[in-house]
């Protein structure tokens, strides 16, 4: 991590924890700010667990808060707009993996996004309604 972010790591947005945050904590620039906003790796877990080296911020300086989007749920239709502008002029590339198979390759499906095999948004085809599925 310290070739990535040789100064150290100024912000960082993090809905993993576990590993991913025990190591970017490492690497902390002085004042860093690290923005929780999931726990992906803890989802699953029999006991979760916090970051192992928080004391890490201390030594930076630094600051963790939680940011949870419906905080923001007045500025939706704003970022709504943004977004679609973003998307129109190419500045924003939706990465997409579909799966074909029904509700038949779900199991499959879900253990592939658990195991964070995927890129991008992995999506389930299901056959539109009225159509026969074998």
């Amino acid at each position: 991590m310290g070739q990535l972010a040789p100064e150290g790591v100024d912000v960082f947005l993090d809905n993993v924890g576990g590993e991913i945050l025990d190591a970017v904590l490492l690497h902390l620039a002085r004042g860093a700010r690290v923005v929780l906003s999931g726990g992906l790796s803890q989802y699953n877990a029999d006991e979760t667990r916090g970051p192992s080296n928080y004391l890490q911020l201390l030594g930076a300086r630094a600051s963790m808060i939680g940011f949870l989007t419906p905080d923001y749920a007045d500025r939706y239709p704003e970022a709504r707009a943004e977004l679609a502008d973003w998307l129109r002029a190419g500045r924003l590339i939706s990465r997409e993996q579909i799966i074909e198979g029904g509700v038949r390759a779900f199991p499959d499906a879900l253990l592939k996004l658990y195991a964070g095999a995927n890129l991008g948004k992995l999506i389930l085809a299901v056959a539109p309604a009225g159509d026969s599925a074998p």
